[in-house]
């Protein structure tokens, strides 16, 4: 079990979503909720750091009560494509994938029947409905907006685009997406059935270096809580990088210690309370 010899001192402590903090029914526990206020009472910075768009990470950071806080206010969204300021209620720090490249991952994924959505307001885009465009608008509870000439969005560019499928043609399609595209996009998938697209050299890790420097705090004091393949960039970055136990094997090979309990058995909790606080 990778665990600590001794108590870590973390400064700004990144925490992934989905399979994270989150339970499986979506909820933060309240004695999550307790620990993470304790750890901002102690002058260390809370961050949600997720790949779901600006509203439903607020959503998540309103339950955490801490947004009135300087240590509360900030949360990374759409997989480190933007970073949010609470207090401000507005963006600080933003970047997209070209119209270019989207128009020509859109032209791709259709000869495998599959469709992409992009983000716009807090509110799922995509050409058609059907189950897996509804997937993640459902997921993150928003709105879905109906565009048959998806062309014209795509032209604009996007902080990410989102496809879903089935899981058994994902990986065919990320790799020809992957040669197609090189280094001018990053393409991973967040959950088996979700294959984004995001700007190139992005990520949570990039996006968490840019926050910590702006705020004077050393990369040494940075710590990230993951458990998905968009958590690797800030499990690299964070030398307390921590994987939950639920997490895929690559990604608790990949960091620094592993939680003894699972995102559904209070794992970030657990390892707040023995390491840190």
């Amino acid at each position: 079990m990778k665990i600590p010899a001794e108590k870590l001192e973390p400064k700004l402590i990144a925490l992934d979503l989905d399979d994270t903090l989150l339970t499986e029914d979506l909820l933060i526990t309240q004695r999550t909720k307790n620990c993470l206020k304790k750890a901002a009472e102690k002058g260390i910075y809370i961050v949600l750091c997720s790949g779901r768009v600006e509203n439903s990470v607020l959503r998540y950071a309103k339950q955490l009560d801490l947004s009135g806080t300087e240590e509360g206010r900030y949360v990374v969204c759409l997989n480190g494509a933007v970073v949010y300021d609470v207090h401000k209620n507005s963006g600080i720090y933003s970047r997209k994938v070209s119209g270019e490249i989207l128009l020509s991952v859109y032209d791709e994924v259709k000869k495998y029947n599959l469709t992409p959505n992009v983000y716009e307001d807090s509110t799922v885009v995509t050409p058609v409905d059907n189950e897996w465009t509804r997937r993640d608008a459902s997921l993150c509870k928003l709105p879905m907006k109906i565009i048959p000439e998806f062309e014209k969005v795509l032209q604009k560019g996007s902080a990410k685009m989102m496809v879903s499928g089935p899981p058994e043609i994902l990986p065919e399609v990320q790799s020809r997406l992957k040669e197609l595209l090189g280094k001018k996009a990053v393409i991973f998938t967040s959950k088996p059935y979700f294959l984004e697209i995001m700007p190139p050299e992005c990520g949570k890790g990039e996006a968490l270096l840019w926050l910590i420097q702006r705020l004077n705090i050393p990369q040494k004091n940075l710590m990230a809580f993951g458990d998905s393949m968009n958590d690797e960039t800030m499990i690299r970055k964070a030398p307390m990088s921590v994987a939950m136990l639920n997490g895929l094997e690559y990604i608790k090979d990949l960091a620094a210690f592993v939680t003894r309990k699972t995102n559904n058995e209070d794992g970030v909790a657990d390892f707040l309370e023995s390491y840190v606080l």
